[in-house]
């Protein structure tokens, strides 16, 4: 378990790369904000004068999503898979795929929420192609990427929290 808003990476097998985060928000509140187009497009990936410009979310057994990212000057990124398994407001499980080749081949990741006295720890579990798929992406500026957006997801949690009450 990760100290209260610090990001925790683990390798729990060779292909995959766990990560864990708690959060001071229900895991309602953090399950709106992981699938709502309108709230990710304010968090997941928005640094460093980079924005979500497509997010596109069918959720749902076999719906599609959508992210591009865009930012002044550099290439856009983009990535999408298939939702696999949506159980509300507790798990997510979705292929994903980038358009540029960061990794080889496709990765499934899995998404579980639980909440605690109204805190919730986001444990975010992504399976890869290869041992070496995984390592290249641990290579890469992964960690510093994740641990901003859910940076930027507590300041909106905290945001959403205080419109609740």
């Amino acid at each position: 378990m990760p100290s209260p808003g610090k990001l925790a990476i683990s390798t729990p097998s060779d292909r995959e790369i766990a990560m864990t985060r708690e959060f001071n928000a229900s895991r309602e509140l953090v399950f709106e904000a992981y699938t709502r187009p309108e709230l990710l497009k304010r968090w997941l990936g928005v640094h460093a004068g980079w924005t979500l410009a497509v997010c596109d979310i069918d959720l749902r057994v076999g719906g599609r999503y959508r992210y591009v990212w865009r930012k002044p000057g550099a290439p856009e990124m983009g990535m999408g898979g298939v939702y696999r398994e949506v159980v509300r407001p507790e798990r997510i499980v979705a292929t994903e795929k980038f358009d540029q080749s960061w990794y080889p081949g496709e990765a499934v990741g899995t998404m579980v929420l639980v909440e605690r006295n109204g805190r919730t720890t986001l444990t975010l579990t992504v399976c890869y192609e290869s041992k070496d798929a995984r390592d290249a992406v641990l290579r890469s500026p992964m960690e510093e990427g994740m641990a901003v957006g859910f940076r930027n997801l507590e300041a909106l949690l905290a945001t959403l929290g205080a419109d609740a009450r």
